[in-house]
C-alpha cells in the first residue's frame, strides 16, 4: 500500500506525518524546535527521497537542512547553502521556497528568498548560487515588500523545457525567463494592483501576487491568487484574466492544483485585506473543475461556524496519490486532510504553532 509523507512547517518547528491509508497518521516532531519553517520540499528524483527544509532560527539565522532518510537524521552544510555574494551588499533573511526542478533538469533545485532573489543548486540542494540576472534586473529596486516581507515565494519550472522559469515576488509581481534565468521579463498583463491609485492599478510590475499553481495537464494554464483577485493564464503567464465568479471573496493567500486532473484547482478564500478571516467565519476550501469558470465549497468535516483560521500561501497542498489527498494548515495550529480530493475532511493535528507551509507526497 502506498505511503504518504506529510510535512508541516510551523513557527516553532517541523512535524512529519506518515500514513498508508490517509485516515490514521503517525507524526514525529518538532524537528528543529524553535525554528520557523517557511519552506519544505520533497525531492524524489535520483532514486531516493530527499527532504530540504528552510529553517529560520531567531538566534542562528536561516539555514537549509537536508535528510535522505525521511527525517530520521538531518545534515546542515558546513557553509551556508544559500548566501548572497559579498558584492550584493545583501544578507539572507529567510528561504521562502525550495523547489526541485523536474526530470528535465536532474539535480537542479531552486530557492526563493527574502530579500527577493532566486538561487539555483545543481547538486540536489547542497549548495546554491545566486541567479544574478534577476537580482540585477533594473526593476528590482522598485519592488515593494508585502505585509510579510519581500519574498520570492513561487518558482515554477516547465517539464517540456528546462529553460522556461516563472517566479512571483511579493510585491514585485510575476517574472518569466525563457533562457534558464539569463534574462527576465515582467509578466503581469491583466493583474490588478488594487492598492495603487485607480489610474495605476494595472502596472507593468509591482503587483502583490500571493501564490501561483500550474495545471497538471494543460501546461500553459496557471492559477493565481492575488492580493485581491483570482486569475487564470492560458499562455504560461503572458496574460491573465479574472476567475472570481462563484467565490465568496477574492482575497486569500493559497492556491493548489490537482496533481493529475486538468482544470482542477483549490483555494482557501479570506474576507479581504482588512478582514483576513474566512468569509462568514466558516472554514471552507473551494474547488474548481472547469478552470476557474465556477467554484464550489468543500466543507464536509470542517468547522461550520466561528472559525478564524487563516491559511497562508504555502499551507494548502495536494499529494500525488490516487485519489488525490488535499491538506491545509492554518494560523490557529490546525491541520486538516482529505483522502478523497476534498469531498470529506479530517482534523489531523491541532494546537500546533502557526502553520507556515505544508507539503505531501507518496514516498513508497
Amino acid at each position: 500500500m502506498t505511503e504518504v509523507l506529510l510535512a508541516v512547517g510551523t513557527e516553532k518547528g517541523l512535524f512529519l506525518g506518515r500514513s498508508r491509508d490517509r485516515l490514521s497518521w503517525e507524526f514525529s516532531g518538532p524537528h528543529f524546535p524553535m525554528n520557523a519553517i517557511y519552506s519544505v520540499s520533497i525531492d524524489r528524483r535520483a532514486g531516493r527521497v530527499r527532504l530540504l527544509v528552510g529553517a529560520d532560527s531567531s538566534h542562528w539565522g536561516p539555514s537549509v537542512w537536508r535528510s535522505d532518510d525521511l527525517g530520521a537524521r538531518w545534515t546542515e552544510p558546513s557553509k551556508p547553502a544559500v548566501r548572497f555574494p559579498e558584492h550584493t551588499g545583501a544578507s539572507l533573511t529567510r528561504v521562502w521556497q525550495l523547489q526541485p526542478a523536474g526530470d528535465e533538469a536532474p539535480g537542479v533545485v531552486y530557492a526563493g528568498t527574502e530579500p527577493a532573489a532566486l538561487f539555483r543548486s545543481e547538486d540536489g540542494g547542497e549548495t546554491f548560487a545566486l541567479v544574478e540576472p534577476l537580482w540585477n534586473h533594473p526593476q528590482r529596486s522598485e519592488w515593494g515588500a508585502g505585509y510579510g516581507g519581500q519574498g520570492l515565494h513561487t518558482i515554477l519550472t516547465d517539464p517540456r523545457d528546462a529553460g522556461r522559469l516563472l517566479v512571483a515576488v511579493s510585491s514585485g509581481g510575476v517574472y518569466r525567463s525563457k533562457d534558464g534565468g539569463a534574462s527576465w521579463e515582467p509578466s503581469n498583463t491583466g493583474l490588478r494592483a488594487e492598492f495603487f491609485p485607480e489610474e495605476r492599478q494595472y502596472p507593468e510590475f509591482g503587483q502583490c501576487v500571493h501564490k501561483i499553481a500550474p495545471d497538471a495537464v494543460r501546461r500553459d494554464r496557471l492559477y493565481l491568487q492575488n492580493h485581491g483577485g483570482v486569475y487564470r493564464s492560458d499562455d504560461a503567464g503572458a496574460s491573465w484574466r479574472s476567475v472570481t465568479d462563484g467565490l465568496p471573496a477574492d482575497f486569500g493567500f493559497a492556491v493548489a492544483a490537482h496533481p493529475r486532473r486538468a482544470d482542477t484547482a483549490y483555494l482557501f478564500p479570506l474576507g479581504g485585506a482588512d478582514d483576513r478571516i474566512p468569509p462568514g467565519r466558516r472554514c471552507r476550501v473551494f474547488r474548481t473543475e472547469d478552470g476557474g469558470d465556477s467554484w464550489h465549497p468543500l466543507a464536509n468535516g470542517l468547522p461550520g461556524e466561528d472559525h478564524y483560521g487563516v491559511v497562508l500561501r504555502d499551507a494548502l497542498r495536494t499529494d500525488d496519490a490516487d485519489p488525490a489527498g488535499i491538506y491545509f494548515g492554518n494560523r490557529t495550529g490546525e491541520v486538516y486532510g482529505s483522502p478523497d480530493e476534498g469531498e470529506s475532511w479530517r482534523l489531523l493535528l491541532s494546537h500546533l504553532p502557526d502553520v507556515l507551509c505544508v507539503r505531501a507526497a507518496t514516498v513508497s
